[in-house]
């Protein structure tokens, strides 16, 4: 085993990083975090631990790579190692090896074709593509029986890899062939690292200046936030609540946004009799038939009384050949037992309805509460960004499905049941409660 000097004594969270043995490991947050440090110091604690280990440092571009990682790395392995400028190569004593790279196009990542590492870094992770990122991770593999491959990621709220990020190690949603117990997240914020709070203070004091959207990614460590957010106001912990039994005389409705290929979504909403409207239930479902969609729809909804099912206006189009026009996806529907209306589809005051559903209310509680249980429609709705060219619309780069049928079930206007009032006795006046009781009517 190789000594190192390293100069610092981690913090606990950097102590976490060091431990951690997992497959895929992100850490980061906000800004300040010490993840630089804490990325280069286990790259060269691995390499003096294992002999011939083959490690491969990543950013996005080379002159950060440079500034950031090469340079302190040559500082501190000045008598450990030798580095080749050309081949950008830590070579160590004991044969382990970090090559330092940079994908700076998308067609970057075919230098390492072919190429095997038993670990592989990327520097502030959210600069990636998830292409890139998933090219990378083929060349992370092993015929060692000493060490198993891992990935490590460095990673702050923001970026083009910012949805990929967010998905694997934040909402912890995965793909067919991921496995949830390879991926492992260290939240760091500026005030878990005390070297950077001692030395340089002010800092903490640029971050807490910035605009709220910036403030709430680069100090608090938000992944929620992001830049050109569509809706800024949204907060994860003030828009969604744990489920809770839906009162009988609650009016229940539905929404749904049609798709085959892309994917199809239903939410059921209530409206509470304070005109509040919590979205309790959600199905989220790709290349399905709208009878099977129909059929799921009916089970879900049990023995519940809907008063609607507000849906998207495409489901009207006919299907079929030119000379032979087949039923509407809303015929079907409505044949297999799920009437439908048609929404309003006005997009510009669809989203500004649902901007004022998520304003708070005079109790402090936003007007639009939803069930934590509609993880498709809390994921997507911090990832809705401005259009480019059309800066009130959502951007159709986006995956809008859930939120699509969010804006039909608002833009419907649900309003509460009318609360029915209690039955009370008739007055009448005393001559006519006499000639009752003579005439035996009220049994006195």
């Amino acid at each position: 085993m190789i000594e190192v000097n390293l100069g610092e004594k981690p913090n606990p969270r950097q102590q976490e990083f060091f431990r951690a043995k997992y497959r895929h490991i992100a850490y980061g947050g906000s800004r300040g975090g010490g993840k630089s440090w804490a990325m280069r110091t286990k790259f060269i604690l691995l390499a003096g631990r294992y002999k011939g280990l083959k490690l491969l440092l990543l950013r996005r571009t080379l002159p950060e790579l440079r500034e950031n990682q090469i340079k302190p790395m040559q500082a501190t392995l000045a008598q450990i190692c030798s580095y080749n400028e050309s081949k950008h190569e830590f070579a160590f004593p004991n044969g382990s090896v970090i090559k330092c790279g940079y994908c700076d196009s998308e067609s970057d990542v075919y230098q390492f074709q072919g190429q095997e590492y038993d670990v592989i870094g990327m520097e502030e992770a959210t600069t990636f593509t998830e292409s890139q990122m998933q090219f990378i991770t083929t060349c992370n593999r092993t015929t060692r029986s000493d060490f198993k491959p891992r990935m490590y990621y460095t990673c702050n709220p923001g970026g083009v890899g910012h949805a990929w990020v967010k998905r694997l190690f934040i909402d912890r949603e995965y793909h067919e062939g991921e496995n949830p117990d390879d991926y492992y997240f260290i939240p760091a914020r500026v005030y878990d690292n005390p070297v950077l709070m001692r030395n340089n203070p002010e800092y903490v004091k640029t971050l807490e200046a910035l605009p709220e959207h910036l403030r709430r990614a680069h100090l608090e460590g938000d992944w929620d936030v992001l830049a050109g957010q569509y809706f800024p106001n949204y907060r994860r912990e003030k828009h969604t609540v744990e489920p809770f039994p839906i009162p009988q005389d609650w009016k229940r409705f539905r929404s749904i946004d049609w798709g085959f290929n892309d994917p199809c979504c239903v939410l059921w909403h209530a409206c509470a009799p304070d005109g509040r409207v919590y979205t309790y239930r959600e199905l989220y479902v790709r290349q399905t038939l709208a009878r099977d969609v129909a059929l799921q729809i009916l089970q879900l909804s049990g023995q519940e009384h809907i008063d609607y099912t507000v849906v998207s206006p495409d489901m009207w189009q006919k299907r079929g050949q030119k000379d032979i026009q087949g039923e509407s996806i809303a015929e079907i529907f409505t044949t297999n037992g799920v009437p439908v209306i048609r929404a309003d589809n006005d997009r510009m005051v669809g989203w500004t309805v649902m901007r004022e559903y998520m304003a708070d209310a005079p109790d402090g509680v936003p007007y639009w509460q939803i069930f934590s249980t509609c993880k498709n429609l809390i994921r997507t709705i911090p990832l809705a960004v401005h259009d480019e060219h059309k800066v009130e619309d959502v951007s159709a780069t986006c995956e809008d499905h859930a939120l699509e049928s969010a804006r039909y079930g608002l833009m419907s206007r649900p309003r509460p049941n009318k609360i029915r009032p209690e039955p009370q006795p008739i007055p009448y006046s005393p001559f006519e409660t006499k000639r009752r009781v003579r005439s035996g009517f009220f049994d006195v």
